[in-house]
């Protein structure tokens, strides 16, 4: 089975992460440009829309002004990420599982950095055929590579992928 060197995965994953963020954070400076206080953007109408928002809670307005414990539940969700990618076997069959960690990573990443610098996270996208909360691209890395995540490890992975020799 090939497997990957342990530097050169280390590499791949902070470029990949870094990269990631970048583009949450890019996203989060434009919205704050060209959306706040201002009217909505329909992207398609009534159905998709740009809508700049400051999130001082969670999904639904959970939580609010509950910053430290957000900020804590991040770090130690970061910190478990990093764990699991130490631990998980650098093989071409374990590369689905590492990526997603590495997005979900990514995405609690840069709320934190919201969170810690301003306060308040950044959302802008907006889904008003069935009013879903505002969120953000950090939200969608964590969303979709959840998901993934979810999918891999009951239809994908059997215990013996995950032994550590």
């Amino acid at each position: 089975m090939q497997e990957y060197s342990k530097k050169g995965l280390l590499i791949l994953d902070i470029c990949l992460c870094s990269i990631l963020i970048l583009l949450d954070q890019i996203t989060k400076i434009q919205a704050v440009r060209f959306l706040k206080d201002r009217p909505a953007v329909p992207l398609i109408r009534g159905v998709l829309e740009l809508y700049y928002l400051e999130n001082t809670g969670a999904a639904f307005s959970m939580l609010q002004n509950a910053r430290w414990f957000f900020i804590i539940i991040a770090i130690a969700a970061c910190a478990a990420m990093i764990l699991f990618l130490s631990k998980i076997p650098r093989t071409v069959r374990m590369m689905p599982l590492h990526l997603c960690l590495i997005f979900i990573l990514s995405g609690a990443v840069g709320n934190l950095i919201d969170r810690l610098i301003l306060g308040v996270v950044r959302d802008f996208i907006y889904f008003s055929l069935i009013n879903f909360p505002v969120f953000n691209v950090a939200d969608i890395y964590v969303t979709c590579a959840t998901f993934v995540l979810v999918f891999l490890i009951l239809f994908r992975y059997r215990e013996e992928d995950f032994s550590i020799g």
